[in-house]
């Protein structure tokens, strides 16, 4: 599938920030103290934890929700079941007590955080994470065991998790685990190095009909798929009948070779020479140089625009304010169509600069056909690195002049290139040949090494998507897919029904919204709406452990510790037309509660209700 399309129409280039709104803590925020805690505390195991595995871990949620009975479950730390009504105080009570795992000798895995979740009102898929499934029914104050799976020897073979729970029939349902694997062939001393990591995802099927409480049967497994990454999300379409992955990596049918690691096109990187080589000398077919060229100081952007020589500078209109550049530019030269004058109406910079000390200088050189003009835009923020000259650099679907992505230029003589490469271009159009020109060496600054330390790109998750039908195979739609990661930020929130479901997908600062459109033939992504500077704003919390979002906001949730709590913060999307957008900030814990160990949402008669569990509160949080 090719990469995900921004709508530049989307894209609010005027937006600035957003401002804080004040929220009544005490009217929003309700906390009840737990009598039964859960835990993240797990057995042992010979096998040291990956980073991958830490990662799912730390974002794991402990908790589940029924909207359909407000009833809320999670597992305490004595592996009981626990039932929360929140209509009612919430209360609280001992749904089912699962039976205690006996460990005689050191395990090989360590056991997985213990999982459940929802199917209808009265239904509870547990595992215990071990190598136990649970199947429970609510009945009044208890729980009725409809039956119970385990794994058996070539099946499942170390601790499980469970994901989500999908209808697929009226008595049947599929439930996706997922669990790491161990290649017997390879000695445990091997197991742990990054190229041999692998996860299984499993499509277990359950017949709620043929239920029996009486001995665990093996589980009925129906699929099985491998990758190098746990599902971070998971989803399944019933107009497609098909499943969607979301993960770090792709997950590949077991008798399929491992997928191919992405290579970029030749027009998606750049190339980096070595010493006194010219990477572009032996180039067999030209590309149209860039439309300008820049660098930067400390405390300075040069930017640099080749113009017609015979350009009058009092037809050169350049206005500079705080954050936007207007540059017009009126000229009676006959250029190639191909070479389009700079026009620049209020366009964005990519941060603040000085206009009462930034300037612009104009060079004829009137024996050449094109002169450069020249912007010497002083920063704002000294010691900021920019990363593009404008905002909206590399986010248009069509690259457009305006916004075509152009790496820095290291060595500042390099700015002057540009107008020889222009030249040699449009002698190129006019005589019809485009071979063999030199466009120059300038390569992107982070060819040096260099870390850009101001906008953090490491931001959300590196993710892939797999599609896979019911009975796991590769649909036909996607047998041809061009596998292309994205940079996740937000998945929808946590058991909150929606009929459609949305992705939030960084997109340069911003995260662009992107909503699946479920068609018979294949499914299709539209980007939809777009949370300014949402990325820019997430890249600044370091202590963030679940990010979700619905119809209106995106919420950022900070895992806390004790004696220091954690806040949630709340991004509202703005109109296109609004610089600013609101945002709130609640306080989750305030120092007693302990760690955030899950997060879900609730549709109580009176409005949404964010409930959060921690180690040692229920905190309920409303909507706004």
């Amino acid at each position: 599938m090719e990469a995900l399309p921004v709508r530049r129409s989307l894209i609010n280039s005027k937006f600035e920030g957003y401002k804080l709104q004040v929220l009544p803590q005490d009217d929003a925020v309700a906390r009840c103290s737990l009598l039964y805690k859960p835990t993240q505390v797990a057995t042992s195991g010979r096998v040291p934890l990956t980073f991958h595995e830490v990662q799912s871990r730390i974002s794991h949620n402990h908790l589940t929700i029924s909207n359909l009975s407000g009833q809320a479950v999670y597992l305490d730390d004595q592996h009981r079941v626990i039932l929360v009504n929140l209509s009612d105080g919430p209360a609280f009570r001992v749904l089912y007590e699962l039976p205690r795992h006996i460990q005689t000798a050191p395990s090989l895995a360590h056991k997985e955080y213990p999982s459940a979740a929802f199917f209808g009102s009265d239904i509870v898929f547990v595992a215990d994470g071990h190598s136990f499934l649970y199947v429970l029914r609510i009945e009044d104050d208890r729980a009725a065991l409809l039956g119970s799976f385990t794994t058996t020897p070539g099946s499942l073979e170390v601790p499980f998790r469970l994901h989500s729970v999908h209808q697929i029939a009226q008595e049947s349902v599929v439930i996706i685990l997922s669990s790491r694997y161990y290649d017997p062939n390879l000695p445990e001393s091997q197991w742990s190095k990054s190229n041999t990591v692998k996860f299984d995802v499993w499509g277990i099927r359950v017949d709620l009909s043929s239920l029996q409480p009486n001995g665990a049967l093996p589980l009925p497994v129906i699929w099985q798929r491998r990758g190098q990454d746990v599902p971070i999300y998971t989803y399944y379409s019933p107009v497609l009948e098909s499943f969607l992955l979301i993960g770090g990596s792709t997950y590949r049918i077991l008798t399929s070779p491992a997928s191919p690691s992405y290579e970029p096109t030749s027009d998606e990187y750049a190339l980096v020479p070595r010493a006194d080589e010219n990477l572009y000398a032996e180039s067999q077919e030209s590309t149209k140089p860039q439309p300008y060229s820049w660098t930067q100081t400390p405390d300075s952007v040069i930017v640099a625009f080749p113009l017609p020589s015979n350009t009058s500078k009092f037809n050169i209109k350049v206005l500079f304010s705080s954050k936007m550049l207007t540059l017009q530019v009126d000229t009676d030269a006959v250029v190639h169509p191909a070479v389009p004058i700079p026009h620049y109406s209020a366009k964005l910079l990519w941060d603040g600069i000085l206009p009462s000390t930034s300037f612009w200088t104009w060079d004829r050189e009137a024996e050449h056909s094109f002169g450069l003009l020249t912007l010497h835009l002083d920063k704002l923020n000294e010691g900021t690195r920019w990363v593009q000259v404008f905002s909206s650099a590399g986010t248009a679907s069509s690259n457009t002049i305006e916004d075509i992505e152009v790496p820095e230029t290291l060595d500042p003589s390099e700015l002057w290139h540009i107008r020889e490469a222009l030249e040699k271009y449009t002698a190129a159009l006019q005589s019809g040949g485009l071979s063999g020109l030199e466009l120059g060496t300038g390569i992107p600054s982070l060819a040096e090494g260099e870390m850009d330390e101001e906008v953090d790109s490491s931001v959300g998750r590196h993710a892939y998507q797999t599609w896979l039908t019911v009975d796991g195979r590769v649909p036909d739609w996607w047998s041809n897919a061009r596998e292309i990661p994205f940079q996740l930020l937000s998945t929808p929130l946590p058991c909150l029904v929606d009929n459609t479901l949305t992705l939030v997908i960084k997109s340069h600062v911003d995260g662009a919204v992107f909503s699946l459109v479920d068609m018979v033939s294949s499914p299709k992504w539209e980007h939809t709406s777009t949370f300014s500077a949402l990325a820019f704003v997430l890249a600044s919390k370091r202590d963030t452990r679940f990010t979700h979002h619905y119809n209106k906001a995106v919420l950022a949730f900070e895992g806390g510790a004790k004696d220091r709590g954690g806040n949630l913060y709340i991004y509202h999307a703005a109109p296109l037309t609004e610089k600013w957008a609101k945002q709130a900030v609640l306080k989750v814990d305030d120092g007693r509660g302990g760690s955030l160990l899950g997060v879900g949402a609730w549709g109580s008669p009176q409005g949404l209700v964010f409930v959060c569990l921690t180690e040692g509160e229920l905190v309920m949080i409303k909507g706004s």
